[in-house]
């Protein structure tokens, strides 16, 4: 929890102002075997970054708590930040994909995004959030933590 904290807090000094934080949730790992379970959280963040300067500074964030990249490997990290929506823009760049390409498939990410942004609609397949949640066909294990005192 001390790493997804500290993350938050970085993102609210270095990034902008967080508007919105789901509760946190721990999950199965997704798209490999891995015998830890993640804490996952979406946050809502009003930024003047630009898209590209929003991923260098979550990357620098991840970086700051220990984050090695492994293009296209899917494994254990210490911390990982994704960018879900910017606004209803789409974006399709090198190493910047906005909406998120799998978002849809993840469970670990639209239940934290559908409990602060169930609305949100989702600008390429035009289905709000909560829509697009309850035709995942994603069956991990998604168990919200009580909130911390």
């Amino acid at each position: 929890m001390k790493m997804l904290n500290f993350a938050i807090d970085r993102i609210a000094s270095d990034v902008g102002v967080i508007l919105s934080q789901s509760s946190v949730y721990e999950t199965e790992p997704w798209g490999f075997e891995s015998e830890k379970e993640f804490l996952n959280k979406a946050i809502i963040v009003s930024t003047f970054c630009t898209p590209r300067e929003l991923l260098k500074k979550i990357q620098t964030i991840e970086e700051l708590q220990g984050r090695k990249r492994t293009e296209g490997v899917y494994r254990s990290r210490e911390i990982d930040i994704d960018i879900m929506f910017y606004n209803s823009r789409i974006i399709s760049e090198v190493n910047l994909i906005i909406p998120h390409p799998l978002l849809q498939d993840r469970l670990f990410a639209l239940v934290p995004l559908a409990e602060i942004s169930g609305d949100m609609i989702h600008p390429v397949i035009k289905k709000t959030v909560s829509e697009i949640l309850k035709d995942c066909q994603d069956h991990s294990l998604v168990n919200k933590l009580p909130d911390e005192k």
